[in-house]
């Protein structure tokens, strides 16, 4: 029994005439009439009663229409659905992602996702930067919205850069350098730090310890933080100053103050990372596309062209 054989059946059992059957169905009436005399065989029971005067259906044959009428509707519903799919109109999408350092791009790209493609579900992940590297080469993550991997970070992955931020530190009112225009490198390694815990965010620290190096000096980090929000935290309640980009502005609004960091030229680099040999659908790139078209508009500085390992990034 083929699609075929329902779909004639379709026909014939809504027309109750083989004549208007075959012509909608644009073939012979004889060879319609063979195909559904080999689906009564094929079944086993009758489904139709045929008389000069037409066709009536058996009480085998009305429930069989009512069965093939669904059945042909999932399966052109199906069909639809894969089509949608290799457009990218259709599926889940699962992306990780860094909250605060995307925070100027993620959520204006979700939007515009959502309303260019709606039966697109977005499956959001919040997590740490290993986590979001191990849910690429695993392929539970499809896409990551994050910082630049570093070291060991970047095998068998991809990272294209959508923007990069100059170094800011963030500190309190109340905080001696807030009478600065800027800061530099050196008399930032006089003070107390707040950064990131290193377990969590192992590329923040790294990115730490080599900028600092440029001056034969180590960070003297007095808080390591779990989070953005704990960090932002220590920070206004003066346990340290903190190095930071000035996307953390869109997040603590006037509760910090952000002097720029002189003496160096790293820079916070953000965008899209990928496994290499991970599979990308039509959905995954659609959103890429419209991360790039937002980064484009978006406050801090020229992105760097798409697809380019660059060097590591400096931390959060």
């Amino acid at each position: 029994m083929e699609l075929r054989h329902l779909r004639y059946f379709l026909a014939v059992g809504e027309a109750l005439n083989f004549t208007k059957a075959a012509a909608q169905l644009r073939v012979a009436q004889p060879a319609l009439s063979r195909q559904m005399q080999d689906l009564e065989d094929e079944i086993g029971v009758d489904l139709l009663r045929r008389s000069p005067r037409g066709v009536t259906l058996t009480a085998e044959g009305k429930l069989f229409l009512e069965e093939v009428r669904e059945l042909l509707k999932r399966a052109d519903e199906s069909v639809e659905k894969v089509r949608a799919l290799a457009r990218g109109e259709y599926g889940e999408l699962p992306i990780g992602y860094a909250p605060s350092p995307t925070v100027e791009i993620l959520p204006p790209a979700l939007a515009a996702f959502q309303k260019a493609v709606p039966r697109v579900k977005v499956l959001l992940h919040d997590l740490s930067s290993d986590e979001l590297i191990a849910g690429l080469r695993k392929g539970t993550l499809e896409l990551a919205v994050t910082v630049q991997p570093t070291g060991d970070q970047t095998a068998g992955i991809e990272f294209e850069v959508l923007r990069t931020y100059p170094l800011y530190v963030a500190l309190t009112a109340a905080h001696p350098f807030a009478r600065l225009k800027s800061i530099t490198l050196e008399e930032l390694a006089a003070e107390p730090l707040v950064a990131f815990r290193r377990k969590d965010y192992p590329e923040s620290y790294d990115n730490l310890n080599r900028i600092f190096a440029t001056i034969q000096a180590k960070p003297r980090i007095a808080m390591e933080c779990d989070s953005a929000s704990s960090l932002i935290t220590e920070v206004e309640a003066g346990r340290g100053i903190a190095l930071s980009t000035t996307i953390f502005k869109l997040v603590t609004g006037t509760r910090l103050l952000y002097r720029p960091l002189t003496g160096t030229t790293e820079a916070l680099s953000v965008g899209i990372a990928r496994a290499t040999k991970g599979d990308v659908t039509p959905a995954g790139e659609k959103f890429c596309e419209l991360l790039r078209k937002i980064s484009n508009g978006a406050t801090g500085s020229k992105p760097t062209p798409a697809k380019n390992l660059v060097k590591p990034s400096p931390p959060r």
